[in-house]
């Protein structure tokens, strides 16, 4: 029997108020984060986020993948959706994540570059956690709780 404040597959973050309208996420290492609604600040939107999730999830995979050939000369990432308002309520539509990986030269490199392809599948289609809850379409539960 497993309790569940000992499973070791769950993940959690706790977000605290910190101004208005400004949060601050904090994961169970200690890491820290903020967001709020993109204005005057610079901290990320959810949104944005979301789009970093997503882009950085797949980014560790295909990285792990082809760096088992050679370490890239180059390698950015880029996410994008459309925000849309319709009748299903706010959200996201054309999530593209578009990679630009070079390799140096040589067999290593071609190696690698061989490799790239694969890799951004493999995680579209089974290792990136993120990418994949969105694409499966997880129901997420809210629990309010008001104290007095």
């Amino acid at each position: 029997m497993t309790d569940e404040t000992h499973d070791e597959n769950l993940r959690s973050v706790e977000i605290a108020r910190i101004g208005p309208a400004r949060f601050k996420a904090t994961n169970a290492r200690g890491g820290e984060t903020f967001f709020g609604t993109g204005g005057e600040d610079p901290d990320f939107t959810p949104v944005e986020l979301l789009l970093a999730a997503i882009a950085g999830c797949s980014a560790l995979d295909v990285e792990a993948i082809t760096h088992k050939r050679t370490s890239s000369t180059t390698f950015d990432v880029h996410a994008e959706g459309r925000k849309v308002r319709d009748e299903q309520g706010n959200h996201l539509t054309g999530l593209r994540v578009s990679f630009d990986v070079a390799f140096p030269e040589g067999p290593d490199g071609d190696a690698a570059r061989d490799r790239l392809q694969a890799a951004v599948e493999m995680s579209r289609d089974r290792l990136c956690t993120v990418s994949r809850t969105v694409q499966l379409g997880e129901d997420v539960v809210y629990e309010p709780v008001s104290r007095s």
